[in-house]
Formats: structure tokens, C-alpha cells, sequence
């Protein structure tokens, strides 16, 4: 065994302020959240599974006499470990087991209900599905919430919008037309869809002009007399209109004139109610244009729209009103939609409020008329303040809610059966398994975001598991996808590398996490920076998301410090809101950690990266991927420093639980005791922390799923002493612990007789035979042997026509014997097929 030291000099002038995360826990955190296997019943949040079966318990019956509710659910031990489960082509999962109550005229019933098997993640942050390890990619999608955007009319007009971006449920848009009259659309795919903004005020209990205005405009006692000056009385509307009778002397919303002013006073009239519309008109614009005037042929107008050919009744609307917006299983915000709503609006509505409300609504359109004199900012919908990631646990949490509402809708037609014989109902009678554990299964085995893990190298599985990907239900798609979506925006800095993505038609849609990215509790990407106080960096570290980014001024990492952490030019180059500006160091408010932030894993492993030209660094981040475990594999002599991380985080070697002393080593375990003692009886032994006796089993010659061979050899002797998380062996393509893709060879840039013209390469004899390059592949070949109509298959040796020579390999049961080495073309399986003795013309 070759002994080195594996210590790593740093040549580089900046020092790391912080370690990066753990690499996979994007998958590991996502997934514990959705089971919280491991928490108390009592104590479990109220996110994951555990808001599913909230969301969908209890359930009433149709007569309301019966009532199935949810008291908690609990995960079983698995049948198999994911080592298991791996070779006998099971998967790995565990039983879900949920307690129901049913309450019913007579009493209470308990009783805990099997709902089928739900998958585990195993240490690497991969599932073991029907024996193939597999990975949910995290989805980058439009984060719900409100996003107010401008759009150029052909005639040139600016026109200012916004819509409602429900996490379930329907859109709203709200848009100014040529006219400058507010419309909302419910949708826009159905122009006659649309209706006046004061049109749904009204109807959401606003019913009257003068409770519309208040929630706009001052009203003002105007007193009247000759000598009002006229200007400002164009700037001045009545809130009603002023009747002589049957005649109408002076219209509401109006503007007023000298004349209107005489001829109301003509009445006798000598105060009236009025508003100033100087700042803004919109709201009487539309208030003059709006059909309805109460709230009663407001909803009855919104249905007409909304359900032509029904006959609108004012019950009819004010039920479909809820259903669309204010029925907490139709519609939802999600948090992450009420968190980015009242961010936006400055409004503070309770986060558990998951529904649209007034409030919410008034605060918009007062936004988007203040955006039209130039107050408040629009959205960038490829900002990452308005992007945000679903991991896997809030993916599955989606498809468990599609399951749980079938579920619902079976419970209830079963209670409906049970209206006789109600004694004979149970919660196990009532609840089927089967729509829940069904969908669990679909997702896994055929969702767009459930992929066959990329184990090429440690490095790809890594990287397949920090992937983001825009497409997938409820994304993008390829075809629809535009430029400006697939291009580096500056709040990807830190979050998302601008160098790793696909060169083909997926350009930029598929993306990688930045190394030191993580993942905030609603979903959106943060990266850590140092404080800068006064000039002068700390070691404190505050994680920020693009839009908190948006009012700092962040400076580099490489910029000058000097020893007590103060920036020691007089100027400093800092980022601010996409631009790069020079600033005195006591106006800085974060530094960069590290240079390797702004870059993903792959990319960071490319040591002098700032010398590369873009678009090879994008095939070099590419293309290590794609390097295959050599039978010996050599860590570079000039690395970056990730590849220890790499190697450790995608668990491709083995690391000690706990220090102690290597009492035992083979090719497939390594046994490490207290006192370095074997117990009796090795074969039969098993981990016993308590006794500080650790059992480490070795994976020797598996197949991955790349077809690539798996093997990990122990790197420590018997009688060595190890610490707690010290490297005890290594896997395939690692080397004391590091990354090692490729091989240290002497390479020479030159001409060699014009062999190596363009792309070809001149390679030695030496590394030829000496199998430096050589790599092993395992591959897995199945046939089946059917019956026919016209009889069985048959797999023998026998086959007519064949020589001897080519079935020297084929055992006396035709199957290729175990050792024997095969060339391509070479038969592996003998096997004969029924055929009629009237051949078809």
C-alpha cells in the first residue's frame, strides 16, 4: 500500500473564511423535513407530510353525521437495508401506518390504517427504486406571489399590470387597457373573461361608490360659492350626483365646473362631497365605466362573465367568488406566496393566512396606480428574488395531495354506502391505500424529476444531485423557452453557476448550485457573505437571498485586507444591483467568502479557472464527468482544494463513525474496536457503538448504474490508530481520500509528425501496457425465454448451425461459464425459438 502524505499546501493569497455546506444536503434536509420521521408526534411542524393530511383531514360526510379526522402517522423500520435492496432489485422503502379517528352519533373510533410504503433516502441522498438508485432533481420555478410588469401597447402607450401567482389555484391579472380603466382578467385565454376592478371590489363587499373611494381618495367637504377658482375645480369630483327631482343637475365623478357649481347651489345646496383626482383618476374612471352599483349586480355580473348561459343568482356568484379565491382547498399562496405579498406590498398579513383577502387586493391596485407616477419598482421575472426551487420534499408533499384527494373522495362515497349499517364502520373500511401509494410509486418510477442517477464518478453523482432544472410539471418547456430565461442573470452570483449547463438544446434551463449555496425555508437560494463594519471585515457570516442582495454593496473576495481585516486600498470594487462601482471601504456592507462562490463543485475543481476561456470551462466542467474509475486511480498534484470535499460529501469513500483502534482488515470490512481486539466469531459480529466496536462493510466490484465498477480498498492498516470522520478507505475514483479522475502523465504540447494534427493525440507505449488509463466495466445483458404458440423457448447449448468454436464458451446449460474471457461477437446465451415449418411468403 503506498504510503503519501495527502496534506495540501495552499499556495493561494486568500484565505477561505468558511468551509462550504455539506454538498448533498439540498436532498438530505428537503427529504428528513417532508417524513420528520424522527420527531415526536406532538411536535411535528406543520409542513411536508404531516401539512398533507392536515390539508385533507378531516372529512365530513354528505348528512355531516360522520367525520374521518387525522390523529398522526408513524414510519416503520425497512425490510431491507439500500445495500439489499440494491442487489435483490427491491426497493427501498419503509410502511406508512397513519392513525385515524372516526366520530360518529354513537362514539369515537382509533384505529391505525396501513397506507402502502413509502421510499427512503438513503445516507447519499439517492432512493433505491425496483434496484436502481435514482434522484429527484430540484425544480427552479416562478415563485408564487405578486409581480407587477409593463408591457408597450402598439400604439406606444405604457401599460402597467400585475398579477396573483397562487401556489394552487387561479391566476389573477390586473391590467391597465388604452383607455386607462383597470381590468381583471381570470383568464386570459377568454378575453370576455375581464371585468372592471371595482366590479370585484364591489362584490367583495365594497358595494357602494362612496365605500369604493374611501379606500382611495380623501372625501373633502367642499363649500360652494361664485368665487371658486375654476382651475382647481377641474381637479375636483362629486362622490354622488345631485338630483332636482327627476333631473339629474349634476353627474357623480364628474369633474365640476362653474356652471355645475351655480346650478347645485340654485337648489339650495350649499356643501357638497367631494375628491381631488389630481394625483390620480384611474378609480373614477372606472367607477363611471362600472355597470354594477352595489354588490348584489356586482356578483351577478362576475358570474355572467365568468359561467355564460347560467342563469346568475347572487348565491351562485358569492359560492363560485369562494371557490376561486377564498376556499383554502381550491386556492392557496403556499407561505412562500403570503411571505412574498406582503414583502412586496408592504402589508403584515399573518403567514398562516393562505388566501387571497381585501386587504391584499386594495394594497395591488394602489401599487400599480403609484407605478404609473413613477413610485415603486417593477418585477424581474428572472431575478432569483422571484425564482425559487422545489426540492424533493415539497415535489412528493405535491403528488401526496393529488393522492390524498382521491383518497377523499372514496371516503366519502364509502361513508354514503355505510348510511345503514353504521356501526360497521371503521377508518380501516373506509380509507383505501391504494390512490396514496400509487402515486408515491408513479412519481418515483416516472416523474421528469425522478432520473436514473448519472454514476459515471463521484464527481456526477454529486453534481446530479446539486442539479436545478426549469423544466418538469408546472416549468418550462424546451420549446417555449426563451432567451432571456436561459441566460446568466447577475442575482445568480453565488447561487447558481454560470459556467455548468448543458450545450444542447437544455442550454441554461438545467443549471448547477454554486458551492457554498444553500437553501432557504421557503425555497429561494441563499449565499453566505462576510459583514464589513466600518471598513473593517468580521468574521460574521449573514446568508442572503438575490433580493436582500439588491441593497447592499458587496465587495470581492480577492479585495486587498490587511491582518486585522481592513481593506487596505482606498477605493474598493464592489457589486450593487448588477453594476460594479469603486467606493470608499467604510461604505461597504459584505464581502464575498471565498472566490470559489461564484462557481459550482465541477467547476471549482478546475485549478487557474480565471484563465480559461468561458466556453471551454463549460466543457471542462462537462467533461469530468464523464471520466471513469481506473483500476488505479492518482489525485492531481495541483488541485483547488475541493476535492477532499467532493470525495467525502458524495460518499464514495468510507469514513469512520468513531475514533478508535483498526482491529481487523480485509478486502471487504474493516473492523475497529476500542482496544484494537478482535472479538471471537468475526463473521457473526455486528456494529455496537455502546462497546465502541464499529463493523465496516466494503462495496467490492458493484456495478453502478453507468456500468462502471464500484470498489472501495481500505487505506489503513491493522493496529492503526483512526479519528472520528478519518477516511478508512477509498472508493472508485479516489485517492487517499480525494477526488482522483484522471492520471499525473508527462504531456508534451508539440508537433509529432503530423499524427496529432487538430484533435488527435500521440500516446506512449508505457501507458499502454502499463494499463494507466485502463479502466473496468461491468456489463448486465438479460434474454427471456418465452412460450410461444408454437411452443416454449428453449435455452441450451444445441443450436443448429453453429460450430463447436463458437460455442466453447457456453456451458452444458447454454449459459456462458463463469471466467471464461469473451471477445465482442462472442455468443453468451444459446437459445432456440419454435419456428413453423411453412414459411410466410
Amino acid at each position: 500500500m503506498s504510503e503519501r502524505n495527502s496534506e495540501r499546501i495552499h499556495f493561494g493569497t486568500i484565505k477561505e473564511a468558511i468551509e462550504p455546506p455539506n454538498l448533498i444536503e439540498v436532498q438530505l434536509n428537503s427529504y428528513v423535513d417532508f417524513l420528520q420521521k424522527d420527531v415526536p408526534f406532538a411536535k411535528r411542524k406543520n409542513h411536508g407530510l404531516q401539512a398533507v393530511f392536515r390539508e385533507v383531514f378531516p372529512i365530513e360526510s354528505y348528512d355531516e353525521k360522520a367525520v374521518l379526522d387525522f390523529s398522526h402517522y408513524e414510519i416503520g423500520e425497512p425490510k431491507l437495508t439500500a445495500l439489499e435492496a440494491q442487489r435483490e432489485g427491491q426497493t427501498y422503502s419503509a410502511p406508512l401506518h397513519v392513525t385515524f379517528q372516526l366520530r360518529e352519533e354513537k362514539g369515537t373510533k382509533e384505529e391505525k390504517v396501513y397506507m402502502g410504503e413509502i421510499p427512503l433516502m438513503t445516507p447519499q441522498g439517492t432512493f433505491v427504486i425496483n434496484g436502481a438508485e435514482r434522484v429527484v432533481v430540484s425544480q427552479l420555478h416562478r415563485s408564487p406571489g405578486i409581480a407587477f410588469e409593463s408591457t408597450i401597447h402598439l400604439n406606444g402607450k405604457v401599460l402597467y399590470s400585475f398579477r396573483i401567482i397562487p401556489d394552487r389555484g387561479s391566476w389573477i391579472e390586473v391590467q391597465f387597457d388604452t383607455a386607462d380603466l383597470l381590468y381583471i382578467y381570470l383568464d386570459r385565454r377568454k378575453r370576455r373573461r375581464k371585468f372592471l376592478a371595482t366590479t370585484f371590489l364591489r362584490a367583495l363587499g365594497y358595494g357602494s361608490d362612496e365605500d369604493v373611494i374611501k379606500l382611495f381618495y380623501n372625501i373633502e367637504n367642499l363649500k360652494l360659492s361664485e368665487k371658486l377658482d375654476e382651475e382647481k375645480l377641474a381637479t375636483k369630483v362629486l362622490t354622488a350626483e345631485v338630483r332636482d327631482g327627476e333631473v339629474t343637475v349634476a353627474r357623480a365623478f364628474e369633474p365640476l365646473t362653474l356652471a355645475t357649481v351655480r346650478q347645485v347651489m340654485g337648489l339650495g345646496i350649499k356643501e357638497v362631497k367631494v375628491i381631488d383626482i389630481s394625483n390620480d383618476d384611474t378609480v373614477v374612471k372606472a367607477l363611471r365605466k362600472d355597470p354594477a352599483h352595489d354588490q348584489e349586480e356586482a356578483l351577478k355580473d362576475i358570474y355572467r362573465r365568468l359561467r355564460p348561459g347560467d342563469p346568475p343568482t347572487v348565491a351562485n356568484a358569492r359560492a363560485l367568488l369562494k371557490r376561486l379565491f377564498f376556499d383554502p382547498k381550491k386556492y392557496d399562496l403556499g407561505r412562500v406566496g403570503r411571505y412574498k405579498i406582503n414583502q412586496k406590498l408592504g402589508i403584515d398579513v399573518d403567514l398562516t393566512e393562505r388566501i387571497l383577502t381585501d386587504k391584499d387586493f386594495i394594497a395591488a391596485i394602489k401599487y400599480l396606480i403609484n407605478l404609473r407616477r413613477g413610485e415603486g419598482t417593477l418585477d424581474d421575472i428572472d431575478h432569483l428574488g422571484s425564482r425559487r426551487v422545489r426540492t424533493v420534499g415539497e415535489l412528493l408533499a405535491n403528488q401526496c395531495r393529488v393522492g390524498l384527494a382521491r383518497t377523499e373522495r372514496l371516503v366519502k362515497e364509502r361513508m354514503t354506502l355505510f348510511d345503514i349499517n353504521v356501526d360497521g364502520m371503521t377508518p380501516q373500511k373506509l380509507v383505501n391505500p391504494k390512490a396514496l401509494s400509487a402515486v408515491i410509486r408513479d412519481f418515483f418510477g416516472r416523474s421528469q424529476l425522478s432520473q436514473f442517477m448519472d454514476q459515471t464518478n463521484p464527481l456526477a453523482e454529486l453534481t446530479h444531485k446539486r442539479r436545478l432544472s426549469a423544466l418538469g410539471p408546472g416549468g418550462l418547456s424546451r420549446d417555449r423557452a426563451g432567451f432571456e430565461v436561459r441566460d446568466v442573470h447577475p442575482s445568480h452570483y453565488g447561487r447558481i453557476c454560470p459556467i455548468e449547463t448543458p450545450e444542447g438544446p437544455n442550454i441554461g434551463l438545467i443549471s448547477s448550485m454554486s458551492t457554498f449555496a444553500r437553501i432557504n425555508e421557503f425555497g429561494f437560494i441563499e449565499t453566505p457573505y462576510r459583514k464589513v463594519t466600518n471598513g473593517r471585515v468580521t468574521d460574521d457570516i449573514d446568508y442572503l437571498t438575490g433580493d436582500k442582495e439588491e441593497n447592499y454593496l458587496v465587495a470581492q473576495a480577492n479585495a486587498a485586507v490587511d491582518g486585522r481585516g481592513h481593506f487596505t486600498g482606498e477605493k474598493v470594487s464592489v457589486r450593487y444591483r448588477g453594476d460594479f462601482l469603486e467606493v470608499e471601504p467604510s461604505k461597504v456592507h459584505y464581502m464575498d467568502v471565498s472566490p470559489k462562490q461564484l462557481v459550482s463543485v465541477a467547476a471549482g475543481l478546475i485549478p487557474f479557472l480565471e484563465h480559461d476561456d468561458a466556453n471551454r470551462a463549460l466543457m471542462g466542467s462537462n467533461m469530468q464527468r464523464q471520466g471513469v474509475p481506473l483500476i488505479v486511480s492518482e489525485a492531481p498534484l495541483v488541485g483547488t482544494g475541493l476535492e477532499g470535499k467532493v470525495a467525502r460529501d458524495s460518499h464514495a469513500v468510507l469514513i469512520a463513525i468513531d475514533s478508535g483502534k483498526v482491529a481487523s482488515v480485509t478486502a471487504d470490512q474493516i473492523i475497529v474496536s476500542k482496544d484494537g481486539h478482535v472479538p471471537e466469531h468475526r463473521k457473526k459480529i455486528k456494529t455496537d457503538p455502546e462497546e465502541g466496536l464499529y463493523v465496516y462493510e466494503l462495496r467490492k466490484f458493484m456495478r453502478s448504474n453507468a456500468g462502471t465498477c464500484v470498489n472501495q480498498k481500505p487505506i489503513v492498516k491493522r493496529g492503526q490508530h483512526v479519528k472520528k470522520e478519518q477516511i478508512i478507505a477509498d472508493g472508485p475514483n479516489t485517492d487517499h481520500g480525494e477526488l482522483a479522475l484522471g492520471r499525473n502523465v508527462l504531456v508534451a504540447f508539440m508537433p509529432w509528425n503530423g499524427y496529432n494534427f487538430e484533435d488527435a493525440i500521440m500516446i506512449s507505449e508505457k501507458v499502454v501496457k502499463e494499463d494507466i488509463y485502463t479502466s473496468i466495466h461491468i456489463d448486465e445483458f438479460e434474454i427471456g425465454a418465452r412460450d410461444t404458440k408454437l411452443g416454449p423457448e428453449e435455452i441450451t447449448r444445441d443450436i443448429p448451425n453453429v460450430s463447436e468454436e463458437a460455442l466453447r464458451n457456453l456451458g452444458p446449460d447454454g449459459v456462458v461459464r463463469v471466467g471464461a474471457e469473451v471477445k465482442p461477437g462472442d455468443i453468451l446465451v444459446g437459445k432456440i425459438t419454435p419456428k413453423s415449418e411453412t414459411e410466410l411468403a
